[in-house]
Order: C-alpha cells, then sequence, then structure tokens
C-alpha cells in the first residue's frame, strides 16, 4: 500500500491535517514535538467508479484502494545532527513511499512559528537541507567504504563516480529525485521499486530521503484559497514539483459536516472538491500508480498496480499464485462496461478481450483473471 510520510517544521498544520485526513483526533498542539511517535491511517483513494461498478454488480462489498498517512514529529534545524528528536523522526520518512512536506503560508498570532515568523521559502529550504544533510552523511560513509576497496576490487570504480556525482547533488542542497536521470520520467515510477540496472544502482540499498518523491502541501488562509497569483508565487518556490493549497482548518470543518453542507461550502470557496480528495489522488498519482478492477455480486475492488504492469502481475497483486499459472485474462474497460451495465452487455457489444502475457494493464480496466492454480 502506497505510503505517504507528513513532514514539516512544528506548528505548520501537520497534526491538523492528519486529523482531517483521516477524521481522528492525534493531539495537534501549540508546541514543538507535539507528535512523537508517527500517526498512521488508512484512507481511501476518492474514485466514484468503484461505486458505479457495485451498483451495476449489485455488490454486498465495496473496497477502494487506498492510502496510508504517516503524521512524522516536526523537523526543526540540526535534525540531521539530532536535535529536536533528529535520527528518529528521520527513520520514519525513509519507510514512506512519499514525502509530503506542509509549508506554512497563513499567519497567526496565537500560533508560534518555531523560528519566529512566517516565511514559506525559508522553511522549504530548511526542510531540504535536513533531508540532504542526512543522505549526504549516508552517501560519504559509503564512498569511504569503496574508496578503501577500490585497491583490491578496481570494478566499483563506477560505483565511486555515482556516489561521487550524488555527493555533489547533495552539496548542493538539491533533491536526488530532481536529476534528469533518477526523476524517473517524472516520477512515473518509484525510484525504490526500480530494476536499479542502470549506474544508480549503488544507491539502492542506502534508503535516501531525498530519492523519494516530494509533493508539498501549502496550508494557507481563506483568502488565498481564491488568490490564483498568490498560489502562484508560492509554487515557484518548488522547484515544478507538484503541490496543492489548502486550509487545514475548513478542511476539518468540512469532515463534520453533512454531505451536502460541504458541497456548497466548497461551492461557495470555489472548489470542485476538498484540498484532502485532491492530496490524496496526488499522492495516489504521485508514483504513476493506476488502478484496475474486479466486479462481482460479493464484492467491487480497486487495486493497485505501477503503469506498466503486465496482466500477470496485476494478477500476482491478488494472489501470487495467480500470476505464477496466469492464463488469460478477460478485460474490459470500465466505460464499455458501464454502456453495457455490466459483463453480459459488453460482452454483447463485442467490448470484452481476452489478453495474454504481453497486455499492460490500463487504468480503469475491469479484469477476470484466467489461471491454472
Amino acid at each position: 500500500m502506497l505510503s505517504i510520510g507528513i513532514v514539516g517544521l512544528p506548528n505548520v498544520g501537520k497534526s491538523t491535517l492528519f486529523n482531517a485526513l483521516t477524521k481522528n483526533r492525534v493531539l495537534a498542539a501549540n508546541y514543538p514535538f507535539a507528535t512523537i511517535e508517527p500517526n498512521t491511517g488508512v484512507v481511501n483513494v476518492p474514485d466514484e467508479r468503484i461505486y458505479t461498478l457495485a451498483k451495476i454488480s449489485q455488490s454486498t462489498k465495496v473496497i477502494p484502494a487506498a492510502v496510508t498517512f504517516v503524521d512524522i514529529a516536526g523537523i526543526v534545524r540540526g535534525a540531521s545532527k539530532g536535535e529536536g528528536l533528529g535520527n528518529k523522526f528521520l527513520s520514519h520518512i525513509r519507510e514512506s513511499n512519499v514525502i509530503t512536506q506542509v509549508v506554512r503560508a497563513f499567519e497567526n498570532d496565537d500560533i508560534v512559528h518555531v523560528e519566529g515568523k512566517i516565511d514559506p521559502e525559508r522553511d522549504i529550504e530548511i526542510i531540504r537541507t535536513e533531508l540532504c544533510l542526512a543522505d549526504l552523511a549516508s552517501v560519504t560513509k559509503k564512498l569511504e567504504t569503496l574508496q578503501k576497496e577500490l585497491k583490491s576490487n578496481p570494478k566499483i570504480i563506477g560505483d565511486i563516480q555515482t556516489l561521487e556525482e550524488a555527493k555533489k547533488i547533495l552539496d548542493s542542497n538539491s533533491l536526488l529525485s530532481r536529476h534528469p536521470e533518477l526523476d524517473s520520467g517524472s516520477r512515473t515510477k518509484q525510484i525504490p521499486d526500480r530494476a536499479w540496472d542502470d549506474k544508480w544502482a549503488v544507491l539502492a540499498d542506502l534508503q535516501l530521503l531525498t530519492i523519494k518523491p516530494f509533493m508539498y502541501v501549502f496550508n494557507i488562509d481563506e483568502a488565498t484559497l481564491s488568490n490564483s497569483s498568490k498560489q502562484a508565487e508560492l509554487a515557484k518556490l518548488v522547484e515544478g514539483s507538484k503541490c496543492i493549497f489548502l486550509c487545514a482548518q475548513i478542511e476539518t470543518e468540512l469532515q463534520d459536516m453533512p454531505e451536502e453542507d460541504a458541497k456548497e461550502l466548497l461551492e461557495s470557496l470555489g472548489q470542485s472538491e476538498s484540498g484532502l480528495e485532491t492530496l490524496i489522488r496526488l499522492g495516489y498519482q504521485t508514483l504513476g500508480y493506476i488502478s484496475y478492477f474486479t466486479t462481482g455480486p460479493v464484492e467491487s475492488r480497486a487495486w493497485t498496480i505501477p503503469a506498466g504492469a503486465t496482466a500477470p502481475q496485476a494478477a500476482g497483486v491478488i494472489h501470487t499464485d495467480f500470476e505464477k499459472g496466469f492464463i488469460k485474462a478477460e478485460v474490459v474497460d470500465y466505460s464499455s462496461f458501464v454502456s453495457g451495465s455490466g459483463w453480459a452487455g459488453a460482452g454483447t457489444a463485442g467490448k470484452v478481450r481476452l489478453e495474454g502475457k504481453d497486455y499492460i494493464m490500463q487504468d480503469g480496466d475491469i479484469v477476470v483473471f484466467r489461471h491454472n492454480v
């Protein structure tokens, strides 16, 4: 399951955001380190398709795709050297697939900022610096080890050169994930899951933080929700990375409202969906994940796979034996399934296909796998 680590300086709204995301009520206090152990919550990916399928199939159960959010304690200057609770927090980030930094961009004299004043650019820089320094320590240690082995094993010269290149990137306070060769096609694939068959393979076991995909959440006030020029100004601070704008306090209020009232409030703010829904979908999409569906009277279910997965690989998400014993996949696209009101209608319209081992799954495919297990 996709795991998104929520990071940021203390008192930027991380725990408030997490509470709204998960509808939990974890401690959200006006002092640093209100969150010591990370809070974890599982959140459904907003996708109306699964409910449409369930209605057509008259499914007893509906199981959407899901994302795990981890609320990681506030990071301060010097965290990479043990300041605050330092490396303990950094270790929690290593376990997340995607890092989402919450950046405070609202004024409120009642909520203390750990740096004394509101400055989104400075806050982004602090977090980036701490993560780069943590990675720099890991890369330097590995580099020193290999340099000692070089005389007895000349073949590792390529790995040493790669580590030196990574060290140079980190020394410039840049995220490794922004490097063209590590961006992985605009982050269409999760770096830790790469085949690692290229020159960067030496980094695979270092559990680096800055190689993970980054997203940014700007926690803004209500007025800025409709201020596109201010949002554009903030977006320039994150080097073209994916970012969204929301007001954590409003998001909390939305979660406590009846659905119709929440919809009315969103419309009054000029929003088509809540910021949290956008965040969940964006997090799900950042790694290039897609959903395929299985549906029937018992249940309709969304399954998560990387873009580019083959039919046998998709079958393996259900059960590893399905991949090993894969024969064929009976496939219909979502729109054809809905138009035909189910398998029978789609089949009559000639929209149901039999696909083999080389078939690349598409987002929204509805599938029945044939296997010999």
